[in-house]
């Protein structure tokens, strides 16, 4: 009589939470962002607004500083 195989589970332990998202849930938002951030950044008439409003100017000036490290 042959011997029997331990099949693994798929349900998580007793107690614990296990998240398990596909590679593209993480990407596309994350490619998302970074395409609206290079229109927000490179768009001409973006930069023509933020020189009327020294507000914006700060924050996208900021941000870019955050951005690039």
């Amino acid at each position: 009589m042959p011997a029997r195989t331990h099949t693994p589970t798929t349900h998580p332990a007793t107690g614990s939470v296990e998240v398990r998202l596909p590679w593209w849930a993480i990407a596309l938002p994350a490619i998302a962002f970074a395409a609206l951030l290079l229109l927000i950044m490179g768009s001409g008439e973006a930069q023509a607004a933020t020189t009327t409003d020294p507000a914006i100017s700060r924050l996208l000036a900021r941000i870019m500083a955050l951005v690039t490290g």
